[in-house]
């Protein structure tokens, strides 16, 4: 049992214990360690909890401890500072808090109880391992003057470890803890290292080794490796960061190059859609409390009235003629999607013809189950419908690829204005890590029509999906301007012109 004995501090009104004034002590190193695997999640609450399991999980021990109390937000802040410069951990005590195993742990020479509540917590304790007290400094980030007596301490050798820390939360003293060990701390605006731009920015300067995150939401520890591979790789979506959705709205013009008839991207060439596309994502930008990314929706197999050659009803565009529009859409800062109407097509053969445009990093796929055709079916005579476990199978390829590439999150869209179009819809997998999956509403006429239509889609979606709205130039009596559009609940996270 770690034995603690109340030495000296500094004085105080309700605090009258002596400063020690004697000369200092040899010097010590603390000892660092890396934790066992590459990627360790540790599942604790913010504050002494967090605090407790980062000391276990990078200090094999220490010739001094930090001690403050998790209710005094100034000791902690002095408690943090001073740990920092000290080379050594910082614990905390709070209710239902018990530190003193770790510090048994730890084997400490000394412990330093930064604020009064902190020293009271020492002296309840049966011990003799000096405890030396100190007031929190007047600036929470500096440092009072230690105690004369207090162990001469060396900051451990760095293990090359980087500490992932959730700003939602406070985990001050466990940060201080990570940065005292010669740790890389990488604060995150929640938990996917994706999601934050400036997040990934940090790991992309300095690709992560052996990782630590505070937090169990940044769980499973696979699911986090998988992630980092991801973020260190630098690349960011149009609109900043590595997921989709909900960080971005998408304005996309519909249709094929050089095809007015389908659509209105046919209607001019690509520097034209580009300009188009960034006009008509302006008028949202006032409206939108996300970025708004201009987009291509660009049709890449088109539904035929004849089999063709290879008897499927529909019309692959070649992967040469969809690159230029695509990687100039690319530079200039839009989304991309691939959008497929399979005829009899298989959705996930179609799917790979396009691969390598889908392994860029601003390409995502759409399907049309509207033409999607069964044995006895041809378009234009009915409105098609697709399989659940079709769209499941064609997802989990899209899927694989990115993650065999390391791309950010890609978009997947399924467009639907009658819900046959989607069958056994409940059983969608729409949490696929490496996808945002977006439902999208594309039925045209009145609005009191389209209103229905998408009460409907907006009732059958399968949880949360976000989902996506379609204005027709023609077909629409009348067409939304863009405050009617995003009137709707919930608000569209794509919207399309055709």
């Amino acid at each position: 049992m770690l034995a603690l004995v109340f030495l000296a501090g500094c004085t105080g009104p309700a605090d009258p214990t002596p400063t020690p004034t004697t000369g200092a002590s040899p010097v010590h190193r603390a000892e660092s360690q890396r934790p066992p695997g590459p990627t360790t999640v540790l599942a604790a609450r913010p504050g002494a909890e967090a605090a407790i399991a980062t000391s276990a999980a990078l200090f094999r021990s220490a010739p001094v401890a930090v001690l403050a109390a998790e209710q005094d937000s100034d000791g902690v802040a002095t408690a943090g500072a001073a740990a920092e410069r000290l080379g050594v951990p910082v614990l905390l005590t709070g209710t239902g808090i018990d530190p003193w195993s770790e510090l048994a742990r730890l084997q400490p020479r000394a412990v330093l109880a930064v604020g009064k509540q902190a020293r009271r917590a020492a002296r309840a304790q049966e011990n003799s391992v000096p405890v030396f007290g100190i007031e929190p400094a007047e600036d929470p980030g500096s440092v009072p003057e230690l105690p004369a007596r207090l162990p001469g301490t060396e900051p451990p050798q760095p293990t090359g470890v980087t500490v992932l820390v959730d700003q939602r939360r406070d985990d001050t003293a466990a940060a201080a803890t990570a940065r005292a060990v010669g740790a890389a701390v990488v604060p995150v605006r929640g938990t996917d290292p994706r999601a934050d731009p400036a997040a990934v920015e940090a790991l992309h300067a300095a690709p992560p080794g052996a990782v630590v995150a505070l937090g169990k939401d940044f769980g499973p520890a696979e699911r986090l490796r998988a992630r980092l591979d991801v973020a260190a790789t630098g690349t960011q979506l149009p609109g900043g960061g590595q997921v989709m959705l909900p960080g971005r709205r998408l304005v996309c013009l519909y249709g094929h190059p050089g095809a007015p008839s389908l659509g209105v991207l046919g209607e001019q060439g690509v520097e034209g859609g580009i300009e188009r596309a960034r006009r008509m994502a302006a008028r949202y930008e006032p409206l939108s409390e996300v970025p708004v990314v201009p987009a291509f929706e660009i049709i890449a197999t088109v539904a035929h009235g004849e089999p063709g050659p290879d008897g499927d009803y529909s019309g692959e565009a070649d992967v040469t003629s969809l690159r230029p529009w695509v990687e100039r859409a690319g530079a200039a800062g839009l989304y991309v999607l691939l959008d497929l109407q399979p005829g009899r097509a298989d959705l996930a053969a179609q799917a790979r013809r396009y691969e390598p445009l889908l392994r860029l990093p601003h390409v995502g796929l759409a399907i049309d189950p509207e033409w999607k055709l069964g044995p006895d079916q041809l378009p234009l005579q009915q409105v098609g419908g697709v399989d659940a476990a079709e769209i499941n199978r064609t997802s989990a390829w899209l899927a694989e690829l990115a993650a065999e590439h390391a791309l950010p999150q890609k978009l997947f869209v399924v467009h639907q204005f009658r819900l046959s179009m989607i069958r056994n819809e409940s059983a969608l997998v729409t949490d696929r890590d490496e996808l945002s999956m977006l439902i999208h509403m594309d039925g045209q006429g009145s609005t009191g029509q389209k209103d229905a239509t998408w009460r409907a889609v907006v009732g059958a979606r399968p949880g949360e999906v976000p989902l996506g709205w379609k204005n027709f130039y023609d077909e629409d009596h009348p067409m939304l301007t863009p405050e009617q559009t995003m009137s709707r609940r919930p608000a569209p996270m794509m919207i399309s012109y055709q």
